[in-house]
């Protein structure tokens, strides 16, 4: 099977869409996709982009993507944040998933980035093993920490 890498265009948006709920429904957390398709296409495809992509194609379909975004670190600059990483679940075990985060990392040898940050739920062993067989570093020693869009609003 060919696999192809590529930067993601506007007209993949309500595929990668597509992806993202397939994704959040793994990650046991549908109700938790709010952003409208609008809104996801404006803030990737806009005028002032806030993210990139890039798509996994296999047999002319979509089957996998990487969401990223440049972002500042007070101690180490210039980071690239890997926000979600997909693969669809037949599709898994072929090498795509690396593939998806060698896009990134080359990204961010592109940009002269000093990091790449990722979280994963620690609930999600696969996806733990996978990294781990990549030689990430985990750092426990850091909580994430949120805020929604109420608790925003009412601040």
């Amino acid at each position: 099977m060919s696999i192809t890498i590529r930067k993601a265009v506007i007209e993949d948006v309500s595929l990668i869409r597509k992806l993202v709920e397939g994704l959040a429904l793994y990650e046991k957390a549908s109700e938790e996709v709010t952003v409208s398709l609008a809104e996801f296409t404006q803030d990737g495809f806009g005028e002032n982009p806030i993210y990139q992509c890039r798509v996994a194609v296999a047999e002319n379909k979509i089957i996998g993507f990487s969401l990223f975004y440049i972002a500042y670190s007070t101690w180490k600059g210039k980071i690239v944040y890997l926000d979600d990483l997909f693969v669809e679940e037949g599709y898994r075990k072929w090498g795509i998933g690396k593939k998806l985060i060698d896009e990134v990392i080359f990204y961010a040898k592109e940009i002269n980035a000093n990091q790449v940050r990722w979280a994963v739920l620690e609930w999600n062993k696969p996806a733990i093993n996978f990294y781990k067989k990549m030689q990430v570093e985990f750092d426990a020693a850091w909580i994430q920490c949120k805020l929604n869009k109420e608790q925003i609003n009412n601040s």
